[in-house]
């Protein structure tokens, strides 16, 4: 349900913001909510999982369309459907668990674990991946040689002549 659900919200907000339903921005909608429900699958209800995927297709086409007013570097739109309905789908879990979540009389209390969760998660995440790119970095360099890069790596790392 979550996925047909944002296929739906990212069709239908595809087209309102781009005035075309955009088959990646609908794809992605699908992927959007298989990732944002795959937390809370085991304790949502069918409605709850539906709610979540709508949400999640929506997230989707406004996260890739933010992330490319920023210049981030994203052609796929793996940022927006896997960390931003992460995030939702995370979050999700302490709204619509059918036991312990805010909308089922549960409290804040799960949606603050969650929210804890993201927390650390993203702090680790930040951490660990600016010490393994410093290394990198010091050790064998970011970047390639400007020939590298105009000929491309196929042709420069594999011998390839590539498309």
């Amino acid at each position: 349900m979550a996925a047909a659900a944002g296929v739906v919200a990212a069709m239908l907000s595809a087209w309102l913001r781009l005035g075309t339903p955009a088959l990646s921005m609908s794809i992605n909608g699908c992927l959007a909510g298989l990732v944002a429900v795959t937390a809370g699958c085991d304790g949502v209800s069918i409605t709850g999982s539906a709610i979540i995927g709508l949400v999640a297709g929506v997230l989707v086409v406004e996260a890739v369309l933010t992330f490319d007013k920023l210049h981030v570097d994203d052609p796929v739109g793996a940022l927006s459907v896997h960390l931003v309905n992460g995030i939702w789908g995370t979050l999700a879990v302490g709204l619509f668990n059918t036991g312990r979540g805010l909308f089922y009389g549960g409290g804040v209390k799960q949606l603050a674990v969650q929210g804890i969760g993201i927390g650390a998660v993203a702090a680790f995440t930040l951490i660990a991946s600016f010490l393994f790119w410093e290394i990198t970095r010091a050790l064998l360099g970011l970047r390639v040689s400007a020939e590298e890069e105009y000929v491309g790596l196929d042709q420069s790392e594999m011998g390839l002549e590539a498309y």
